[in-house]
């Protein structure tokens, strides 16, 4: 591939050359699974290393002997007259200024806060491409390998090998026979399970009346000891009330014994103590003494009648 631009005054004129390549073979159908691009193969053109940067709508030069293309100018008209049509558009759906008052009119101004220079704006053009789809691969044929060597067949006519119905005699012997002693083992071994059974069944009937003699023994052991406990009990509360009985009534004897001679033991001896006398004949027998005592406490003077 090979671009070639005339040479211009302009120094930021574009300008390309490359050696000519074959291209590599374009599959025909869609792999199951894609796999990496190789090298050289670019899915999008953004990332070859020969798309240049930048703006490059001041850079369409055409050659002296190139002819525009009618399809591409119609192309272009078209585009532009859809972007006149869609700016009348959303001018018609803004709010426009309303009309100035008489003697007046509207002035375009810089409402920001910092003024910039207003420059022209640069052309616009959405440009789109479609490529082909891919086709669904067809399923992969399988493979058969191809035939090698020669062909060879035989014949063997009835009879040659062997005779039927004597072969036949020792095969039918041999699965008649362990047929049999397939039916017989089968037939021991369940009148075996049987009688395990049974033995299982009256060794579950032993075991469960042994449990329910245990289970009545122990019972019965419970009851008694129960019953020995209530009547060590009832024979300790009994020797209990005895005892205190028999300590009320030696106290109660004790104390009468201790209280019979107490009375007259103390009036004798208080009224030997004088405690109680005739008040006349005490009177007649002890003068009558006053005590006079001074403010400090101390007796001052004994006064007797």
């Amino acid at each position: 591939m090979a671009t070639m631009l005339p040479q211009q005054d302009n120094s930021n004129t574009y300008t390309f050359s490359s050696r000519p390549r074959a291209l590599q073979e374009r599959k025909k159908y869609r792999q199951q699974q894609q796999q990496q691009c190789p090298a050289g193969y670019y899915g999008n053109i953004m990332y070859d290393r020969r798309v240049v940067r930048g703006n490059t709508y001041a850079q369409h030069t055409l050659p002296v002997t190139a002819q525009p293309d009618p399809i591409e100018i119609q192309r272009q008209h078209e585009i532009q007259r859809r972007a006149v049509a869609r700016r009348r558009a959303k001018a018609q759906q803004r709010t426009g200024t309303p009309h100035p008052v008489e003697g007046r009119i509207h002035t375009e101004v810089q409402t920001e806060l910092y003024l910039e220079e207003l420059s022209d704006r640069i052309e616009e053009v959405d440009v789109d491409t479609q490529t082909d789809a891919f086709l669904d691969k067809p399923q992969t044929p399988l493979f058969i390998p191809g035939k090698t060597g020669k062909d060879v067949a035989t014949q063997i006519e009835e009879g040659e090998l062997f005779d039927f119905d004597i072969e036949v005699k020792p095969v039918l012997e041999v699965l008649v026979g362990k047929t049999i002693e397939q039916a017989l083992l089968e037939v021991m071994e369940e009148e075996e399970l049987a009688n395990l059974r049974a033995l299982q069944r009256d060794f579950e009937e032993l075991r469960n009346a042994e449990l329910a003699e245990v289970q009545r023994m122990e019972e019965k052991e419970r009851r008694h000891r129960e019953e020995k406990k209530r009547r060590m009990a009832q024979q300790q509360a009994v020797l209990k009330k005895e005892k205190d009985t028999s300590d009320k009534i030696a106290a109660r004897a004790f104390a009468q014994t201790y209280l019979a001679d107490l009375i007259p033991t103390v009036f004798s001896t208080l009224r030997d103590n004088g405690y109680f006398y005739d008040p006349v004949e005490r009177e007649r027998s002890h003068p009558f003494e006053i005590e006079t005592s001074g403010g400090d406490g101390e007796t001052k003077a004994v006064i007797t009648i």
